[in-house]
Formats: C-alpha cells, sequence, structure tokens
C-alpha cells in the first residue's frame, strides 16, 4: 500500500471512529424528550453520555486535522464548497457544548427546559447534515476545472443526499437508544428500549435503499463495498432479535458494526477519488489532492506512534465509566483519576 492510500484508508477509519462515537451522542441528544418525560429523567440521559461526549468529539479535530495535512486540495475543496452546511454543524455543536455546560448551573426548570430543547436541535441537526455531507462527496458535486466547487448550497440538496441525511439521523438515533438501554436504569432505560423497537424498521428501509442507490449510481461496484453492504445489513437485521431477547451490550456492538459498514461503503465507493464532480471539472483524484511524500512520511511515523496511546486511554474511559446510570446520579466513580484516589473506610 503507497503512502496516499494509507492516508485515504486511516482517515476512513477516523471518520468511522468519530460517526460510531459521536453518533450515539448525537442519538441520545435527538431522543432527549422522547426517553425523558421529566427533568430529572432527562438528566439521567445526558449524565450517561457525560463522561465521554467531549472526548468523542476530539475524533473529529483529528480527521479534519488529518484530511487537511494530507490531502489539501481535498480539505480546500470541501470546506469552501460545503461552507454554509458545514458552518451550520459548527455552530449546532458549539451550541450543544454551551447546553451540556450550561444546563445545570441554575437550579431552574425554565432554564434547563431551554437548555434540553437546545441539545435535541443541535444534536439531530449534525446528525442530518453530516450525511448529507458525505452524500455529496460520494454522489458528486459540480467542480470547476481546478477542482474549486463550482456550485452553491442549494446544489448540495438533492433526493439522494436528502437520503444520505436521512441515514445518518435515524441510524445515530437507533444508536443512542440501544446507547440508553444499556447504560440507564429506570423509566429511561424502559422508554429507549421502545424507541428502539419503533426506529428498527425505518432505519432499515433508508438504509438500505441509500445503499443500494450508493452502489447503483457507482461508476465501479467493488467488492470491499458490497461487502460492507452486505456486513451492515446482516447487522442491522440482527439487532432486533439481540433487542427483544434483552441482550443490550449485543444489540449497541451490531449498530456500532452497521455505522462502521457504512462508512466503508462511502469509501470504497469514493476510491480512488476524494471527490467526484457532477461537472464541468473532473473528479479529484487521491493523487491530484496529496500532499508530498515526505509529509505523508512524517505523518504516518506520528499515527503509528500515537494512534495506539489513544486508542488504550479512550477504551480505559469507557471501562471506568462501564456502570449504569441510575434515577439517582452517576455512582461513586465520577472521573478516571477518582480511581486513584479512593481508600478503604476508616484509612487516612
Amino acid at each position: 500500500m503507497d503512502l496516499q492510500t494509507f492516508w485515504f484508508v486511516l482517515i476512513a477509519v477516523l471518520w468511522a471512529g468519530y460517526l460510531i462515537l459521536e453518533g450515539f451522542d448525537f442519538g441520545v441528544g435527538t431522543l432527549l424528550h422522547v426517553v425523558g418525560r421529566t427533568e430529572s429523567e432527562r438528566g439521567q440521559a445526558i449524565r450517561s453520555i457525560g463522561p465521554v461526549w467531549d472526548g468523542n468529539e476530539v475524533w473529529l479535530l483529528v480527521a479534519g486535522g488529518a484530511t487537511f495535512a494530507a490531502f489539501p486540495e481535498w480539505y480546500a475543496t470541501m470546506f469552501s464548497g460545503f461552507y454554509l452546511a458545514l458552518t451550520l454543524i459548527l455552530v449546532a455543536l458549539i451550541v450543544r457544548v454551551m447546553a451540556l455546560e450550561y444546563r445545570n448551573k441554575r437550579d431552574d426548570p425554565v432554564w434547563r427546559r431551554r437548555w434540553d430543547a437546545a441539545i435535541v436541535a443541535s444534536s439531530a441537526t449534525p446528525a442530518l447534515l453530516w450525511g448529507v455531507a458525505f452524500a455529496n462527496i460520494v454522489g458528486g458535486s459540480p467542480l470547476a476545472q481546478d477542482g474549486s466547487f463550482a456550485g452553491n448550497f442549494l446544489d448540495l440538496l438533492r433526493p439522494y443526499t436528502i437520503l444520505g441525511g436521512a441515514t445518518t439521523l435515524l441510524l445515530f438515533a437507533l444508536h443512542g437508544a440501544h446507547f440508553l438501554a444499556l447504560r440507564t436504569e429506570g423509566a429511561v432505560r424502559e422508554r429507549a428500549h421502545a424507541a428502539a423497537t419503533r426506529l428498527w424498521l425505518p432505519t432499515v428501509v433508508v438504509v438500505a435503499a441509500f445503499a443500494v442507490w450508493t452502489l447503483a449510481d457507482a461508476e465501479v461496484v467493488r467488492p470491499l463495498a458490497v461487502a460492507a453492504t452486505a456486513v451492515a445489513a446482516v447487522a442491522l437485521v440482527a439487532v432486533i432479535a439481540m433487542h427483544r431477547a434483552g441482550r443490550e451490550g449485543a444489540a449497541f456492538g451490531l449498530t456500532t458494526v452497521a455505522i462502521a459498514g457504512a462508512v466503508v461503503l462511502l469509501f470504497a465507493t469514493l476510491y480512488p477519488n476524494v471527490m467526484v464532480s457532477t461537472g464541468p471539472g473532473p473528479d479529484l483524484s487521491i493523487a491530484a489532492a496529496a500532499s508530498t511524500h515526505r509529509t505523508l512520511e512524517v505523518m504516518m511515523v506520528v499515527a503509528v506512534l500515537m494512534t495506539p496511546i489513544v486508542l488504550v486511554y479512550q477504551a480505559w474511559t469507557y471501562w471506568v465509566f462501564r456502570a449504569r446510570i441510575s434515577a439517582d446520579g452517576p455512582g461513586d466513580v465520577k472521573t478516571p483519576l477518582d480511581l486513584l484516589d479512593r481508600r478503604e473506610p476508616g484509612t487516612s
């Protein structure tokens, strides 16, 4: 594998990590009023992602930074062409941070209801727009001869891209419902189960339609794309069986596999391009968009050294915060550092 292909694959992995981890965060936020009928129940749902949501967002920074460093032409075309859509995503992410942090700053029911509404809106918006953005990358956008974007915001909204947005929104909502069922207790857990049941069929239908449309429009249907679609389909079908059997961890793992399969489908269909053009210019290929060989070489060394450390740390964080969240509180362990300071009763 040459360095350009290596970085294309690594960026696909980074985006898969981001969409899987942030996906259940978006799902929890989108379903906040569905699973939480009271202020206390909504607080319980929010506490389920409290220790991890900001760490999950780091994957977006890494994916964006890697794209900028490894494929600057891709970054320039994508961010100039999708400027308004990406600005809306950025604003939504900023509002979401504010809502999660400010919600409990005042003991005022009206204050909290307003921030809860902001959490729902700022979770559903990027969940929808990320699907629209990736559908435009794979399905094609108007590019000029120099590789720059030659359209406007309305050019990004077509039946295929809107279907892509519905795919990520529903898939993340299902993912979040299974996460809540796995991580909470009481009424919130029961409503998360019910939400997962209602979401399953429309999610399967929309994801299947998007996958078939993607493969049908592909210039070359690659075996990897077909295999990824098959894996995602099997995972989504198996989700309902695990859900009905009460195997919440398995159901959440299967929605994780389905999201990963969708990402592989998109990137396998996109290869060897990074942007597909609907005219008047040509497609933007990996070779045309890539940085110099030396840049990719230095970045590869850093990635090989640092990525395992990040994965181990994040896995440890999830292990620390694996206990279910009750209506009363998050439990004894509040942060990973508290583990270092836990003493037996009666000791000094």
